[in-house]
């Protein structure tokens, strides 16, 4: 099991000084954030894609999850979505998904986390889930193809924010190369103890993101330790279950200060790590 931290807390750098920084950090992986100022697909070449991981192999860096989340360099946080009314702003975030997987086998990346279909701004949530379902059966087989995890991540206020509607929406989904990356605050917002709904959808997760929240569990991203989630008990909960998955730590408010948000959390986290009986890299 790898601990790595998301280039999403280092936007103020380019994606080669994020990593070295990450690497000095003594963190032994790293989530990579596909979009500008990082890793946007269309920006790189097959050989500046072959740059950057042999920047990886030189920093002993293991790319733990690869963000598809985000389009700022077209969009924004969450739009393009997959679930818009406009067809060719849902290709956009198809076509977006398709070329993160091809860069995730090419990174040796066993995951890829891409947003829950997004915010329901116009619609039925019957007309959204539809949209998310054909939005996910139509890149889930270059998923498995190229042998790349497809993980929807829920989020507070988008179309897929509890462990009930992660559930209604994976039990019509047929390929077993899509999965759930499981943000341990984003469940927390939402209402839920992160140790029960973890146990719910346990068979499901391929990567786990970490942050702490504040007790009014609002949606903003905390060190972790500085937030009310037990996190003790996520990780003897991901001990007792088995899971052997990667851990990133994704502090994107920290732009200002990632390097020493970053110190903080390894501090805090790793005796957790421990006591939990995780042997962490």
């Amino acid at each position: 099991m790898v601990f790595g931290y998301s280039t999403n807390a280092f936007t103020g750098y380019n994606l080669d000084e994020a990593l070295e920084k990450i690497a000095g950090l003594g963190f032994a992986g790293v989530e990579i954030m596909c979009d500008r100022p990082h890793l946007y697909p269309p920006d790189y070449d097959h050989e500046a894609l072959a740059g950057v991981k042999g920047r990886l192999d030189e920093l002993g860096l293991k790319v733990t999850n690869l963000n598809s989340f985000t389009l700022f360099a077209v969009g924004d946080t969450y739009l393009p979505s997959w679930i818009e009314p406009d067809r060719e702003r849902r290709m956009v975030r198809i076509q977006h998904t398709q070329q993160c997987l091809r860069i995730a086998r090419m990174m040796e990346c066993r995951n890829i986390s891409v947003p829950p279909g997004g915010p329901l701004n116009e619609g039925t949530r019957k007309e959204a889930t539809r949209r998310f379902h054909q939005g996910i059966e139509a890149v889930a087989p270059l998923a498995e193809e190229l042998g790349v995890m497809l993980l929807v991540e829920p989020e507070p206020d988008l179309l897929i924010e509890r462990t009930e509607e992660f559930g209604a929406f994976i039990k019509d989904v047929r390929s077993p190369w899509v999965g759930l990356n499981f943000d341990i605050g984003h469940f927390y917002c939402a209402g839920e103890d992160p140790v029960r709904a973890l146990e719910t959808l346990f068979e499901w997760v391929g990567h786990v993101h970490l942050e702490d929240i504040g007790k009014s569990r609002i949606h903003h991203h905390l060190v972790p330790g500085d937030g009310a989630i037990d996190l003790a008990a996520v990780f003897r909960s991901l001990k007792r279950l088995g899971y052997t998955g990667d851990i990133t730590l994704e502090l994107y408010p920290y732009a200002n200060m990632p390097e020493i948000a970053g110190q903080i959390s390894m501090a805090y986290i790793r005796p957790l790590f421990a006591e939990a009986g995780i042997d962490i890299a």
